[in-house]
């Protein structure tokens, strides 16, 4: 499947050529810890499937639990995580954060990992209130 994608502020542009059926939920603390969230969706591009169209990323190297080094690329304007991928020379296969997709509506996640460490809430989101949009600021 072809996407695109871009970061919040649109320095970022991008194209990548991905497989539907490898989307994943990683509930990892680093992946918590740098997306401000309680999990990451990542999506996986075919081998070199990605292709930068505008403006130029910011790398920061990332040591995991298990010592493999991923290359984390995000906008150096608004910070918006793009992809992680090896620090290795050769063939690539980018982890592109869904949020960055505009397709993301079609991009339904099938795995769940690093589950040792998801917060227990995720599993009850319908028990807690919804509003539409943003509330109203409370009353002075």
């Amino acid at each position: 499947m072809k996407i695109d994608g871009s970061c919040h502020c649109g320095h970022i542009s991008y194209e990548a050529e991905i497989d539907p059926d490898r989307v994943v939920l990683c509930h990892c603390t680093d992946c918590q810890t740098m997306s401000g969230a309680a999990f990451r969706t990542v999506v996986f591009s075919e081998t070199d499937g990605f292709k930068l169209l505008t403006g130029e990323l910011k790398i920061y190297v990332k040591t995991a639990e298990s010592g493999n080094q991923r290359q984390q690329s995000f906008c150096p304007q608004c910070g918006t995580p793009i992809y992680a991928a090896s620090v290795e020379d050769g063939p690539k296969n980018y982890g592109i954060r869904v949020g960055s997709v505009h397709q993301r509506a079609e991009l339904v996640p099938k795995l769940q990992v690093w589950t040792r460490s998801e917060r227990h809430w995720v599993a009850d989101l319908d028990g807690i209130r919804k509003l539409e949009k943003q509330p109203p600021p409370p009353a002075k």
